[in-house]
């Protein structure tokens, strides 16, 4: 039988956490359930080792911390993440693990925004994220429902081999956009999000999550498609230096004098810093496309070596 490894990554959850645990259990009994502390203030931990659930704790602050954490330390075929705050549906984990069962995906992404999904959610909360999805949807071309979903399963090929860098809420972002430019196999599932209960608090700061969520976005745009990003930034430059170089060009032609010499020096200066981005972006297009090749080549060794239960082949 696959393991099957429930993770709750978890910050001041006492009111909520042991309902969790006790909700999972039922519905995988023979799960291994794991509750990441993240510096919980309150019953938090007491709570969830009175559920039952295998309790370990992160130091470092985020989020981004602690799923970094748990990939690395918890060993199993197939992961389940969920937030520990109550209001994901434990019912639909077969869901979600189905597809990953079937080995026809890699990630499976519980949507909270699907067209089939009866959400509760704060209007400032679902604009938020109607913004960050036409971002992500944008830049990238992709099609996702939800990019920030706490209610995920995994198989073990996309947690070990996945490098993620965030520290905070912005990790789910991070991790579906690394999961679609590698390639990896990635279906949503409709899920109905309920209120937290009553004396439960959201961790979420809208400002300063919803800043690192569009830096998040931009520098993964950045570092993926160089060319796209840098390319934008020259032809702006370059269109920005055709204004006041028309203005040059036609009095040129008019009295073959150049009267407005500041206005053909920016010109110049904006259409040779538009070239140069343009021309950085290109190497760093070219030196992308090489460490995605060497990327590629590695993930094809590791499956060479290792069997999908992560051990090493003898023949």
């Amino acid at each position: 039988m696959e393991r099957i490894a429930v993770l709750i990554p978890c910050f001041n959850e006492e009111k909520t956490i042991a309902g969790v645990v006790r909700d999972f259990r039922r519905q995988l009994p023979d799960a291994d359930i794991y509750v990441y502390d993240n510096n919980s203030e309150d019953g938090t931990v007491a709570e969830a080792l009175s559920a039952g659930a295998i309790v370990r704790s992160e130091k470092r602050q985020g989020k981004g911390n602690v799923m970094r954490t748990m990939f690395k330390t918890v060993d199993a075929d197939i992961y389940v993440m969920v937030d520990g705050d109550g209001t994901y549906p434990a019912e639909r984990v077969h869901d979600l693990l189905a597809p990953i069962t079937k080995d026809e995906a890699d990630m499976v992404i519980g949507s909270r925004l699907h067209r089939m999904s009866e959400s509760q959610f704060k209007p400032m909360n679902r604009f938020g994220n109607r913004i960050f999805l036409s971002m992500l949807n944008s830049i990238f071309k992709v099609r996702v429902t939800d990019l920030l979903s706490g209610y995920r399963a995994f198989n073990r090929n996309i947690v070990k081999s996945l490098p993620l860098l965030s520290t905070g809420f912005e990790i789910e972002t991070e991790l579906t956009i690394k999961s679609l430019d590698r390639g990896f196999r990635v279906e949503e599932v409709p899920i109905d999000l309920s209120a937290r209960p009553p004396g439960s608090e959201s961790k979420i700061k809208i400002l300063r999550d919803g800043f690192l969520i569009v830096e998040t976005i931009f520098a993964l745009f950045r570092d993926y498609k160089p060319m796209t990003a840098f390319g934008v930034v020259g032809l702006l430059l370059m269109a920005a230096g055709f204004i006041p170089g028309t203005v040059v060009i036609d009095e040129f032609l008019l009295t073959g004098l150049i009267y407005h010499l500041p206005s053909a020096v920016l010109a110049v200066g904006l259409i040779l810093s538009g070239l140069l981005v343009g021309f950085v972006g290109l190497i760093l297009h070219t030196v992308a496309r090489r460490f995605q090749e060497v990327d590629h080549r590695l993930q094809n060794l590791r499956e060479e070596l290792f069997t999908p239960e992560g051990k090493k082949r003898v023949d």
